[in-house]
């Protein structure tokens, strides 16, 4: 398997690692997108119903296909332990069955705000650039080694702040969206930090050389970018001639 472990080698100095794990975290730290100013005014209790209901709406296209790019990474690991791992986070986000798992959960967020499921199942609606930044996201995975897509994913190393930040937001300033719908969010910290802490390690023990961890760190980098210009669509979705 190309940059993940998988094969005999010699571990980094321990020195080395370290010096790798802050580059990713402070490319987390500092490049998430919890700094957008759309989340910001989230946060703020600023967004209207109709610009909440856009994010969620739209944020929805790229929940949705979550799964479909932990398909294509779990193809791209070579043994067993490695695939039940990543198998885990498909289930996680597909569930075991009908009306399980985090899109269900986020289907009932959209009804908890008003938005009938129909219409977030219904892709037609979704924001031209909210599409463009997912397809890149999802081609990245697809063309990408298993060392660069799964280090795409460390974002989550900042999600359970944000899940926490996003809860106490929703539950102080938009207190007309159900409790029920938050579930999402809820269970997504335990995950985050879950999810976050096996691909790090997988990362920190797959980059072998200098070349590797650049990789991996431009891969974290382009996961952010497309994040912010997720949110950078969804606020321009709302200004005077721009699509719905």
């Amino acid at each position: 398997m190309n940059g993940l472990p998988g094969s005999p080698h010699r571990p980094a100095p321990q020195a080395a690692r370290a010096s790798f794990e802050e580059r990713l975290r402070t490319v987390a730290r500092e490049h998430y997108h919890d700094r957008h100013p759309f989340n910001l005014r989230m946060h703020a209790g600023q967004l209207t119903p109709d610009e909440l209901r856009r994010w969620i709406r739209n944020r929805f296209h790229y929940q949705r296909h979550i799964p479909v790019k932990d398909a294509l990474i779990t193809a791209k690991l070579d043994t067993p332990e490695l695939r039940r791992m990543w198998l885990r986070r498909i289930r996680d986000h597909d569930g075991d069955r009908a009306g399980e798992g985090g899109i269900e959960r986020w289907l009932r967020l959209g009804e908890a705000a008003g938005i009938d499921r129909a219409l977030l199942l219904d892709a037609s609606g979704v924001l031209p650039g909210v599409r463009l930044a997912v397809d890149g996201y999802v081609n990245f995975c697809r063309l990408r080694s298993p060392l660069e897509a799964v280090a795409a994913s460390l974002t989550e190393l900042s999600a359970p702040d944000i899940m926490r930040t996003r809860i106490d937001a929703f539950e102080r300033h938009y207190p007309w969206i159900e409790q029920g719908g938050l579930t999402y969010f809820r269970d997504r910290q335990g995950q985050g930090r879950r999810d976050s802490k096996e691909a790090l390690a997988l990362v920190i023990d797959g980059a072998r050389t200098a070349a590797d961890q650049d990789r991996a760190v431009a891969a974290l980098t382009f996961k952010c970018e497309v994040l912010w210009a997720l949110l950078d669509a969804i606020e321009r979705g709302g200004r005077p001639g721009a699509p719905a």
